[in-house]
């Protein structure tokens, strides 16, 4: 049965952190080796579903994908390849960086963490497929909108494979990690940094750094930009009412555990 036990009491040396260190970056060096040679061989099937909000956004039977440098098609594999291999693999590098790091933690401390480690996935994982399913299909179109005739010349969208990936991923990481605000939010609580309080008080400076990483972390247009502010506001919110659950629970077990104390010590008496 899994049990999570209390903080280790070796004693080990500097030089044996060292080697555990190097053993668990090896092994999440191996690991991201064999899902990139894996996702390698799929790169072809893993590109053709990065491109089918491009596919749907062109109208029927039209869109084209072009490389204009001779060796672009085999370095967008190769990107394509390793992308989709961090995301293989990430599994066993989280693993292995948890079982470097909680030798040292308390037993409450591995508690206390553990949920974030359940949360931070399952979130980057919404954010991704938010910008998937919702925000590039909306975005690709508003782009081949502007098709048409310019001056009496035909105005086309005859987007490059890198280009293309290079947007897709920025779409997928800017709203991935941006997903993870809850994460950073609560932990940084957890830790005593920022409170509820202080928060709720910055709240409007909150909101303009949302709207500028929005800004900075899309591409130039305000749709982009919407889709990913409006899901941070709504998830700094959702972590206010969480820290504030959080204190009513910490706040009940308090009183809970001073009670049995006055009891205790009346029945001493």
């Amino acid at each position: 049965m899994f049990r999570v036990t209390d903080i280790d009491e070796s004693q080990a040396p500097l030089l044996d952190h060292l080697i555990e260190l190097r053993t668990r970056l090896l092994r999440s060096v191996f690991a991201l080796g064999v899902a990139f040679a894996v996702c390698l061989f799929f790169a072809d099937d893993i590109f053709a579903f990065l491109v089918r909000p491009l596919t749907a956004a062109f109208p029927p039977g039209e869109g084209r994908l072009i490389y204009t440098k001779l060796y672009e098609a085999f370095f967008v594999e190769l990107k394509v390849a390793l992308f989709a291999a961090f995301f293989v693999s990430f599994p066993i590098i989280a693993n292995q960086l948890w079982a470097f790091v909680a030798p040292g933690l308390y037993v409450k401390e591995k508690r206390a963490f553990l949920p974030f480690l359940i949360a931070t996935p399952v979130l980057f994982g919404a954010g991704a497929s938010l910008a998937y399913f919702v925000v590039m299909p909306t975005a690709f179109r508003w782009f081949l909108g502007f098709e048409g005739e310019k001056g009496g010349l035909k105005l086309e969208a005859l987007p490059g494979t890198g280009d293309y990936l290079s947007l897709v991923m920025q779409f997928i990481l800017a709203f991935g990690i941006s997903f993870l605000l809850p994460v950073l939010l609560l932990l940084l609580n957890r830790a005593g940094i920022v409170t509820r309080a202080q928060l709720t008080t910055a709240r409007r400076y909150v909101i303009v750094a949302i709207f500028a990483v929005a800004a900075v972390a899309t591409p130039p247009d305000a749709v982009s930009q919407l889709m990913l502010a409006v899901p941070l506001l709504l998830l700094f919110e959702g972590s206010l009412v969480i820290m504030r659950l959080t204190e009513r629970s910490e706040a009940k077990r308090r009183a809970a555990e001073t009670a049995e104390a006055e009891t205790s010590g009346e029945a001493n008496v």
